[in-house]
């Protein structure tokens, strides 16, 4: 089988495991040649003190924010979190950067902003936030998270590339159109090795059950054609298989192929696991799903 030939990351709760547990399986990453870690940040571990522990117990795996609350980090934090740990770790850190969901800021005393105006102005101030001590030799690449197009030009005339998920190629390609040839463009997609039909669709339906409730996911699929039937019940076949890679290991390779073909620079795995409580008021239990893993392996 042959390998994809971009970097291959992976995006994973970090949740559910001890940070002796969470060392391990980070530098087991690095020696199976994973290209970069991305931590996201709802309920648990703060992302940057965890990026920064992580990178200081590893030497070659990137370890970045993915991806971190801009209404949680004001600009000029987030700067000096993203060149303190650029700078320690020789510039193995990303700063990737979103704006959430109303559902996750409100509850926490945050005012929600349209997004692309709140992305904007959160950019503009990180360029010229103070930073009073000694930097990286090169700051930390700013990610931009979004799949609409307003916010796909905001990372084109702002960011250093952007970050995908849950989106079928057809978003990846416009995705590449809109930040132009020379910027990054990370995709993130969730994965499973299941070649029966309904029980890799039923895994992929409860692991993505959040996500395909949101309405913004809702607007970008409609712009390919989908209507509310496709996610009202919990994501129709043909809306979970464009935005889902399952099958063998040769039909997951091939379908992520599709996303390097549309565009993408970098394929972040995000793994479906079948033991994993997917329900909203978990603890976010962590499983790795290493035989996933070891099989997408770059080395």
């Amino acid at each position: 089988m042959g390998k994809l030939n971009v970097p291959l990351s992976l995006i994973q709760w970090t949740e559910g495991t001890t940070g002796v547990d969470l060392v391990a399986a980070t530098q087991r990453l690095e020696a199976m040649g994973y290209h970069e870690l991305w931590l996201p940040e709802i309920f648990g571990r703060e992302p940057f003190a965890t990026a920064g522990y992580l990178l200081a117990n590893t030497s070659k795996i990137r370890v970045s924010s993915g991806i971190a609350n801009v209404y949680v980090h004001d600009a000029d934090s987030a700067a000096q979190a993203g060149n303190t740990l650029a700078e320690f770790s020789g510039g193995r850190f990303s700063l990737g950067l979103g704006v959430s969901h109303p559902i996750l800021i409100e509850d926490r005393g945050h005012e929600w902003v349209p997004p692309v105006r709140k992305m904007r102005q959160y950019l503009e101030r990180l360029s010229e936030a103070p930073i009073l001590s000694p930097l990286a030799e090169q700051a930390a690449p700013v990610i931009v998270a979004g799949h609409g197009p307003g916010l796909m030009k905001v990372a084109a005339e702002h960011g250093d590339g952007s970050f995908l998920f849950l989106q079928a190629p057809e978003t990846v390609k416009k995705a590449r159109e809109a930040i132009g040839p020379d910027k990054e463009l990370h995709v993130a997609v969730r994965c499973l090795i299941d070649e029966n039909p309904a029980s890799a669709r039923a895994l992929a339906r409860r692991a993505n059950a959040f996500y395909i409730s949101l309405p913004a996911y809702h607007r970008v699929w409609s712009s390919l054609g989908f209507e509310p039937a496709d996610w009202e019940s919990g994501g129709s076949d043909r809306l979970v298989d464009s935005i889902c890679a399952w099958g063998s290991l040769e039909q997951v390779t091939a379908r992520l192929q599709e996303y390097v073909d549309a565009g993408a620079t970098h394929i972040v795995l995000y793994p479906c696991n079948a033991d994993e409580d997917y329900q909203p008021d978990s603890a976010m239990s962590v499983n790795w799903n290493w035989s996933l893993l070891e099989a997408m392996a770059p080395s």
